[in-house]
């Protein structure tokens, strides 16, 4: 669990985020080594094999959402170079039709994501 020390207010925002960025830079260096395959995970297009399961759902929002708040932020969590089963993942998911389909619009959530970035950075 992360913690950072400092008070509740808005004060130490800036301090807190810099701090926030070397732990994130620190455990996704740590976490590139365990990019690996689980069990037969190579061979499959998802985590239950050929076909689309329950646990696909469950994290499926991480194959699109995340992109969109990457760019935003300016930072990659799952590069494909680091993660390559993780990336073929989400590029899998996001082709299903049924998934496909029903996606929200990137551009809707690019202008939504950046309004929110921008109301924590005039906040501080």
């Amino acid at each position: 669990m992360l913690e950072f020390e400092g008070s509740c207010n808005l004060d130490g925002l800036p301090n807190h985020r810099r701090r926030a960025r070397e732990v994130q830079e620190r455990e996704l260096g740590d976490s590139e080594n365990h990019g690996r395959p689980c069990g037969n995970s190579r061979k499959n297009k998802f985590f239950g094999g050929e076909n689309i399961g329950i646990l696909d759902i469950a994290l499926g929002w991480i194959a699109h959402w995340t992109e969109a708040i990457e760019d935003v932020a300016g930072v990659k969590l799952f590069e494909a170079h680091a993660f390559p089963y993780l990336h073929a993942w989400t590029q899998n998911f996001k082709e299903v039709p049924a998934i496909k389909e029903n996606l929200p619009a990137r551009d809707k959530m690019l202008v939504l994501f950046k309004r929110g970035r921008e109301k924590l950075l005039a906040s501080q």
